[in-house]
């Protein structure tokens, strides 16, 4: 008891200077677990960019081989190569493919360490109604992430792969363009995800509720339908691939604002 007294009265005694200290470190942390899993994606990189990458052009990936199999949806070849405009092109994209793997795939290390910055700066009850954060952010981002790379960019790839205006133009992609097209689609994936977690945030924090959610529910509906339109291709079925679990997604913030909502009326209580 008088430890943890003790160490109550530590973190309050902490100046500004301390932590910026504190925050310094936590960076430093940080930068280092994201060059290691980037220098270990870097030595890999012509496996992850041939397996990975530039296997979604194929139509025997995962994604289209399943389409044809259970909805009848089978695409051809995507007529579509790729070249680099610059003399470091192929360094920088090899770079920024590894730098961005090592945020994604550090992603939890990442969040435990800001996690672990704000949190002594909850309320006790705070701490607990929080507990195991770190572990459902860490799986809605990993699932995004799974979701974006194996659902959204192979249909944007198809797309834009296989769009023509004119049968004299061909495709002729950079590979910037192909790759930070597929890199921020996948990030951008996981970070839709945590919706949940951002519903209950701004709840926590007064700012939404679950009625403004569910006011809006018919507005987020035709905005995620749109979405979905604008990112797949032209044909219902790979639209409500993608638009189902974002819509769920909505849903699961609605009920997490709601519970939060009633937790508070019973701390009150």
């Amino acid at each position: 008891m008088s430890t943890f007294v003790s160490v109550m009265k530590e973190e309050k005694n902490m100046s500004f200077l301390d932590h910026l200290e504190e925050l310094r470190w936590r960076l430093v942390k940080i930068s280092i677990a994201i060059l290691i899993v980037a220098v270990v994606l870097f030595y890999y990189q012509e496996w992850i960019m041939n397996n990975l990458f530039l296997s979604m052009r194929d139509p025997n990936f995962i994604t289209f081989r399943l389409m044809c199999e259970w909805f009848g949806i089978c695409i051809e070849e995507i007529p579509v190569s790729f070249q680099s405009t610059s003399m470091s092109g192929q360094f920088s994209y090899a770079m920024m493919m590894s730098i961005m793997g090592g945020i994604v795939l550090s992603f939890p290390f990442i969040f435990y360490q800001i996690w672990g910055f704000v949190k002594p700066g909850l309320k006790q009850n705070e701490k607990s109604v929080v507990s195991g954060l770190v572990f459902y952010v860490s799986i809605l981002f990993f699932l995004g992430i799974l979701f974006g790379y194996f659902i959204v960019a192979p249909l944007c790839v198809q797309f834009f792969g296989s769009y023509q205006i004119s049968r004299d133009i061909e495709n002729i992609f950079t590979i910037s363009s192909y790759l930070s097209t597929i890199l921020s689609t996948v990030f951008y994936s996981g970070l839709l995800f945590l919706l949940p977690v951002v519903s209950y945030i701004f709840t926590r924090l007064g700012v939404l509720s679950s009625s403004f959610f569910r006011k809006y529910r018919k507005h987020a509906i035709v905005g995620i339908l749109i979405l979905a339109a604008l990112i797949t291709p032209p044909d219902l079925i790979s639209q409500v691939i993608v638009a189902i679990p974002i819509i769920l997604l909505y849903e699961i913030g609605i009920i997490v604002s709601a519970r939060v909502e009633k937790n508070r009326e019973k701390e009150k209580n």
